[in-house]
């Protein structure tokens, strides 16, 4: 099955526990998204990968509109009905793939994307995409789970991941997403960081990953390095601790014009 396929299945059949999922329905890096999007006055707003919609709804209330982008068709009927219940109107949802936007060139004042591009097979295409329909002075906000610079407990994070979720494609270092945002023409500006944590149970039945591989990731914490069960925080249920990043990024002065 192609990697597309892979994620619209995984996200079609898990799209209500988005919703209502802690870890992505909360959290300061909305607060610092919705101060962003006022800055920039009423912008229209782009919600790459939107999943359950928690980042196009905290922009909705000082965006002009917002155009939730996903490439999941559940996905979006969970952002179209929660948006409705919460009387957001002004959010729009729309299918597709990042790599390949129906959008015009300078469309959108502002492209957001949060905990998402860990899933895209291709990342420079999506990030050259963003450049292509947003306008000149606009504004792109990445958020993502954010890989350690240590190869040790970077590989460790990739593994756990993939075993419990098959759509996974990879957690980028800090260091990776600057420079992938550099070749793509932005400037990129590191905005904030974040630990989430991981309560073992419910971040593998969100996924509803199968028992085998619920037991293939206990056992590779369990014979994991000191150094790196240190730095995730692994408890002995489980649960840990991942970090996350904001970046923002404008167009290269120099492609401006």
């Amino acid at each position: 099955m192609q990697q597309q396929a892979v994620v619209a299945r995984q996200f079609g059949q898990t799209a209500s526990a988005y919703l209502t999922s802690t870890v992505h329905a909360q959290g300061a890096d909305l607060a610092k998204l919705r101060e962003l999007a006022a800055g920039l006055g009423t912008p229209l707003v782009l919600d790459l990968g939107c999943g359950a919609g928690h980042a196009s709804f905290a922009v909705a209330p000082v965006a002009r509109s917002v155009t939730a982008f996903d490439l999941s068709s559940e996905m979006l009927a969970v952002v179209a009905g929660a948006a409705q219940a919460r009387g957001l109107h002004n959010v729009v949802t729309e299918q597709g793939n990042v790599s390949r936007l129906p959008f015009a060139d300078d469309a959108f004042c502002m492209v957001v994307t949060r905990f998402s591009a860990h899933h895209w097979l291709d990342v420079p295409a999506a990030l050259r995409e963003a450049k292509r329909v947003l306008k000149p002075d606009g504004l792109l906000v990445v958020i993502d789970i954010t890989a350690p610079e240590a190869p040790l407990h970077d590989t460790t994070l990739q593994a756990v991941e993939l075993l419990r979720d098959g759509s996974h494609v990879r957690d980028y270092r800090p260091s990776e997403w600057t420079a992938m945002l550099r070749a793509a023409g932005f400037q990129p500006r590191r905005g904030g960081d974040w630990t989430l944590h991981m309560v073992f149970d419910e971040w593998t039945a969100r996924m509803r990953t199968p028992p085998e591989r619920v037991a293939a990731i206990r056992s590779l914490f369990a014979s994991a390095p000191e150094e790196t069960l240190k730095h995730f925080d692994v408890q002995a249920d489980g649960s840990f601790a991942i970090g996350s990043t904001l970046f923002t990024a404008t167009h290269d002065a120099d492609d401006i014009y």
